[in-house]
């Protein structure tokens, strides 16, 4: 492995962490964004949005709880509670569908509010209150129905990583993969084309031990903005010096 490219990685992912607090563009939609970044007030708008999160652009995925709330007419977890299967899954796909998985996704819309509700006590922060350690921060989110280790890992590191969230220590956050952090490290060299999830896992790990996940956002905004599938811009992209692929 290239150190000059784990290195860039590294200190990318770190100043993104010791940045301050900045609001949040989850979806381009303001209001939107208004109610996901208010971990005050509406924690749980968070948590169903990583939960509806699944083969789909994220932009729409997360787009959901603010959706509901228009329909509804507010998204407060009271008003939530009262919800059945059947009311979710008419929310969902009334007027138009909001998920291309509606049954599934309105099934695990309706057991995060009962996991919320019971194990949590109606409050979606009690998840991630006073600093638990980072394993346990991932094995609440992997309690949620349809949550696996991507979305997991994905939903810790934003907590830290951008609501800066502090948790005892960092090392069971992993890298949240998916194919834009999988192309990037195949085409840094960093794993072979052929890796499976956990071998793509055990190399943030031997790149970070103490915080595999602190590259997994700079790997997923080159993957984004320029280390596409096809016609790639590699020559905007910051680390084209380090890239296999490039040269």
């Amino acid at each position: 492995m290239c150190k000059t490219t784990i290195d860039y990685l590294v200190k990318s992912g770190w100043d993104i962490f010791n940045a301050p607090v900045e609001f949040i563009r989850f979806t381009g939609n303001n209001e939107a964004d208004i109610l996901l970044n208010d971990l005050q007030k509406f924690p749980h708008a968070f948590v169903l949005a990583c939960i509806m999160d699944r083969q789909m652009k994220a932009e729409r995925a997360w787009l959901i709880p603010y959706k509901f709330q228009v329909r509804l007419g507010g998204f407060d977890f009271e008003r939530l509670t009262k919800l059945t299967i059947s009311n979710i899954y008419e929310i969902m796909t009334t007027p138009e569908p909001l998920h291309r998985f509606k049954k599934i996704m309105s099934e695990n819309f309706h057991q995060a509010i009962e996991l919320i509700s019971k194990r949590y006590q109606g409050n979606a922060a009690n998840i991630w209150l006073n600093n638990p350690g980072s394993g346990l921060l991932v094995s609440r989110f992997l309690e949620f129905r349809g949550v696996g280790q991507k979305i997991a890992s994905m939903a810790a590191n934003i907590l830290v990583r951008h609501f800066k969230i502090h948790l005892a220590e960092y090392v069971n956050i992993d890298v949240s993969v998916d194919v834009h952090v999988k192309r990037v490290m195949v085409r840094l060299g960093l794993i072979p084309e052929n890796a499976s999830v956990e071998q793509v896992v055990m190399a943030a790990k031997t790149i970070s031990p103490e915080f595999p996940g602190i590259i997994d956002f700079p790997c997923w905004e080159i993957g984004r903005k320029y280390c596409r599938p096809e016609n790639p811009k590699c020559t905007q992209c910051d680390i084209k010096s380090f890239c296999k692929y490039s040269n």
